[in-house]
């Protein structure tokens, strides 16, 4: 009796306590290194009140206040950092949603409604419920915080339960403020063959905004991710740095607006031009994830936090090995047979690659593929091309003692095919004007369900026959053009999320049900490179242009956001200027591929490339699987230098290249990063050409880590285009 009476007290002493903490509650979305918190305010609506680095005692959470704006007339005004701020309510500047009710009103106000946690892998979920006071319309904010990795992401769920449908013009996936004396933007702009290059910028009063209108080849202009230095620059080693992606595969916004009294907020999601959406009663519309970290030593720190992230829970296979191959585009391009391929799978093997990846070309026969402008579209073998099908190559890769991998483009269709003689309406294409063509194809119609099944079908078709078929190139080499669905008909502001929506079906279907086959993931060069898309595949394809000067740049802005093993990187005849050894050194610092004839190349040079091939996948401990440090940037030196350390600290790679030094320029050691300072490495400079013996200091010798990095190597010369790479391993 005792015992009920004192628990009928303790939830009468409760009650008020909750309704009070109702009032003030406050939310901790924390990792081991950060804290956004979130606060109810006394007005009932949600604001952030802080995003920095973790607090140390709880009962400083509480000591924010919701709103941050001095009025005018010197008045406190009840502007606030409002979580997800709505159109039409008090709000002076962007909002991260827009919603026009059925009844016409633009107007939405949200005010919260509760919230939970639960443990899920590697982290913690937040859930909070938002809702409109005046109409049945709620969102729901979804924040998953990874402690170790000091990463959150986060998304948004809107739905409602009104009478008609409800027109959405905006629809974030989140809204982050910071509060400093100044932003700098590091952003990623593209093009073919020149992908993920860095510039920064000053963000001023106003509204910065980075998006992209292509639809399906999305990220060609410019990529879904960017760094901003807080207080000063973006720096490599040193300075707070807030590092954002967003998970989308097609056209994607970021708004960064700094406010009158110089507060800026960051508003990432799908871009809504030509996107108005109509939401229809009980359905919910998910927005994109945005992943970000915080990083307070630099963009270095933040780069690994997302790699150390991305291999533990977003990318396929992301803690798997991958396979080596040799590419026949660069040697065949379209001209090729049986014999032919099967040639160069003996060749394969006999570089001592993993795989043979057979590239564009080997479909089509009422249009064969003898070029880009037909039989996309019709995934059957070639018959004078190929008689014996894929089949016959799988045998013959398995006879070379090879895997077997196959280039597909599934979303892509020639109007010279028998598919768009068959299927017009599944094409995304104007039916009352001239059709433009970017590079002679058009897009099928991932918004149709047919069309999704058409699309899984090549896939599963090609499996299905070919169970021993081990890898897939897929590739996506054109915008949306022409871009009207026969499928949306009077619903066309839906096409470009449900086209992207449809392709993630396929996806997922292909990957329940081929669930170890490693796919790569092109888009004409490095088009499509977002964390979403990475679910589905082991790695994608960075750039076509592989003149390793280039790819030094190109590799150096998508390893940023990117662990190296995503990135795939292919030895070719690009820029013969330079050396094998500069080329596949330069290559080897992702995962390696070789796309050029074997014969072309001289004895020493087949036989560095297998000795590389070899160094390469004993190292995959530390190039695919450890802690990327960039050491010497190419953006402010002649040269540049990296080093990957294995997570036990026993192996580490350095890779130093001689990009175009001046004449008696004054060379520098390159001190690395990351070692144990009280271990002791052996320095073995590896990857040398037969005949060549090094001539990098200290090389043999045993030095402990912190020599290392407090003193470092001399490995850059003053030779152009020239490299070294250097392995350390620990001794007992």
């Amino acid at each position: 009796m005792k015992a009920l009476i004192s628990i009928i007290a303790v939830i009468l002493f409760m009650l008020p306590v909750e309704a009070e903490c109702a009032e003030k509650k406050v939310i901790r979305i924390g990792t081991d290194n950060t804290d956004l918190i979130l606060q109810v305010g006394d007005n009932g609506r949600l604001y952030q009140s802080y995003l920095g680095p973790r607090l140390r005692h709880d009962e400083d959470l509480t000591r924010f206040d919701w709103y941050r704006h001095a009025a005018s007339d010197g008045s406190v005004s009840r502007r606030g950092w409002e979580v997800y701020s709505a159109s039409g309510n008090e709000e002076f500047f962007e909002p991260a949603l827009a919603v026009t009710h059925a009844d016409g009103n633009p107007t939405t106000y949200l005010y919260y409604v509760d919230s939970e946690s639960k443990a899920v892998e590697g982290g913690t979920m937040t859930v909070i419920n938002l809702k409109d006071d005046k109409y049945p319309v709620n969102v729901t904010l979804n924040y998953v915080a990874y402690p170790k990795e000091n990463v959150i992401k986060t998304w948004s769920e809107i739905s409602h339960s009104e009478s008609k449908p409800v027109t959405l013009s905006a629809y974030a996936s989140t809204m982050l403020y910071k509060s400093a004396g100044s932003y700098f933007l590091t952003e990623f702009s593209s093009d073919w063959a020149k992908e993920a290059q860095m510039s920064s910028q000053q963000l001023q009063f106003g509204k910065k905004v980075i998006d992209t209108k292509l639809g399906s080849r999305a990220a060609m202009h410019t990529h879904p991710f960017f760094e901003i230095g807080i207080d000063g620059p973006v720096k490599e080693h040193s300075g707070e740095v807030i590092m954002g992606t967003l998970g989308w595969t097609g056209n994607f916004r970021f708004i960064f607006e700094v406010d009158n009294v110089g507060n800026l907020r960051v508003i990432p999601g799908i871009n809504p031009y030509a996107s108005t959406y109509e939401l229809k009663a009980g359905e919910i519309f998910t927005t994109p994830e945005f992943i970000f970290t915080v990083s307070y030593d630099g963009a270095a720190q933040g780069s690994r936090n997302l790699h150390d992230w991305a291999r533990n829970y977003s990318l396929k296979d992301g803690m798997g090995s991958r396979l080596t191959l040799l590419n026949n585009w660069e040697n065949t391009g379209f001209n090729f047979n049986q014999d032919v391929l099967a040639q160069l799978m003996k060749e394969a093997k006999d570089l001592g690659v993993d795989m043979f990846l057979l590239d564009d070309g080997w479909f089509g026969n009422k249009y064969p593929r003898k070029d880009d402008r037909a039989g996309l579209g019709d995934w059957e073998v070639t018959h004078d091309k190929l008689p014996g099908g894929i089949a016959a190559l799988v045998d013959s890769a398995r006879n070379a003692g090879v895997k077997f991998g196959i280039w597909i483009e599934p979303e892509m269709v020639n109007p010279k095919s028998e598919l768009f003689e068959k299927h017009r309406d599944w094409v995304i294409m104007q039916p009352n004007r001239d059709t433009y063509y970017y590079r002679n194809q058009l897009v099928l119609d991932m918004s149709n369900p047919k069309v999704q099944d058409h699309v899984y079908g090549v896939v599963d078709d090609i499996l299905t026959e070919n169970p021993e078929v081990a890898y897939f190139k897929w590739d996506c080499n054109s915008p949306i053009t022409n871009i009207y669905s026969p499928y949306c008909k009077d619903k066309q502001g839906q096409l470009y999320i449900d086209h992207v929506r449809g392709v993630y079906n396929v996806l997922k279907r292909i990957k329940a049900k081929y669930p170890d086959v490693p796919m790569m993931l092109c888009s004409g060069g490095g088009a499509r490179c977002d964390y979403e898309a990475l679910k589905y595949f082991t790695e994608f394809w960075c750039s076509d242009n592989t003149d390793p000067v280039e790819r030094i740049y190109i590799q150096w802005g998508f390893s940023q956001f990117f662990p190296s093993k995503a990135m795939a990187a292919h030895v070719t005849s690009w820029n013969r200027n330079t050396s094998m050894k500069f080329r596949t050194d330069v290559a080897s610092m992702c995962k390696l591929g070789f796309d050029i004839g074997l014969k072309e190349m001289t004895p020493d040079e087949l036989a560095y490339c297998r000795q590389a091939v070899a160094n390469w996948k004993a190292l995959q401990p530390a190039v695919m699987d450890g802690d990327l440090y960039r050491l010497v940037s190419p953006y402010e030196s002649n040269h540049a230098a990296v080093d990957y350390v294995s997570k036990d600290k026993n192996l580490a790679i350095l890779y130093a290249f001689d990009i175009n030094p001046r004449f008696q320029e004054k060379l520098l050691p390159v001190k690395l990063q990351g070692l144990d300072p009280d271990k002791r490495y052996k320095v073995e400079e590896i990857n040398l050409m037969p005949g060549r013996r090094s001539t990098l200091a200290r090389n043999g010798e045993v030095l402990s880590g912190d020599y290392l990095m407090k003193v470092g190597l001399d490995a850059f010369t003053s030779s152009r285009n020239t490299s070294r790479v250097v392995k350390l391993t620990a001794m007992e």
